[in-house]
């Protein structure tokens, strides 16, 4: 008798640990890795340049977390965390062959509102984002071959910056249930992103970066 009061003890503190791991005023915290791959299409630099010198993007990936806070059943706020993602930045277009034109960290800064499928006990909660990002770009590193490209030297190198800018995000994922309190969080989100690259020389270029991320977290509910 006692074992079966034991094993109905647990497996109800069980169901309750899951029906409120999504539950209205819960908090999640959730930690794993991000890549980024930036879907650039890239304007011409700005005279004087070669016609159709282009700039690409390079993927990279960082680890991040996050936190979600459960408005509703099936609303939530959701705020991502990470470390900054370092790109290469490499030429593109008429100068496809010269190679990495310099390297640019990124730090994006996004907050998503969440519609959260199913109830708060599912073990399988598909759910669709909206909301914005803010994209800073920090310490600019240019190459050789960029001074190569725009007259620069070894004594007064080309020196590269990228304005930092915001944009609208949607979002796609699914939260699956561990058991208790634990859940795995995949999602891919889409941010709209435009820049513009300046040079020492005073040459621009503008760039659409409209990047994909995708994340992969464990997270666990308080």
């Amino acid at each position: 008798m006692n074992k079966k009061l034991l094993c109905l003890a647990a497996v109800a503190l069980l169901g309750s640990g899951v029906a409120q791991a999504q539950s209205a005023g819960t908090i999640i915290v959730r930690a794993g890795g991000t890549s980024i791959m930036p879907d650039v299409d890239s304007g011409d630099l700005s005279a004087p340049s070669l016609v159709g010198t282009k700039v690409d993007v390079k993927n990279a990936s960082q680890v991040t977390g996050g936190l979600t806070y459960m408005w509703t059943d099936n609303i939530a706020i959701d705020l991502p965390l990470g470390l900054p993602f370092k790109h290469d930045v490499v030429g593109d277009g008429a100068i496809a062959n010269v190679g990495k034109l310099g390297t640019v960290k990124a730090l994006p800064v996004t907050l998503m509102a969440q519609y959260r499928f199913g109830s708060a006990s599912s073990t399988f909660r598909p759910y669709v984002g909206a909301g914005g990002t803010y994209a800073r770009f920090m310490k600019p590193k240019a190459t050789a071959a960029l001074s190569g490209l725009t007259g620069g030297s070894p004594a007064k190198p080309t020196l590269l910056t990228m304005k930092s800018v915001g944009g609208p995000s949607i979002q796609a994922g699914v939260i699956v249930g561990l058991g208790g309190r634990w859940s795995a969080d995949i999602d891919v989100k889409k941010v709209f992103l435009k820049t513009t690259g300046r040079l020492s020389t005073g040459q621009t270029i503008e760039t659409s970066l409209d990047p994909l991320a995708v994340s992969v977290s464990v997270a666990y509910s308080f």
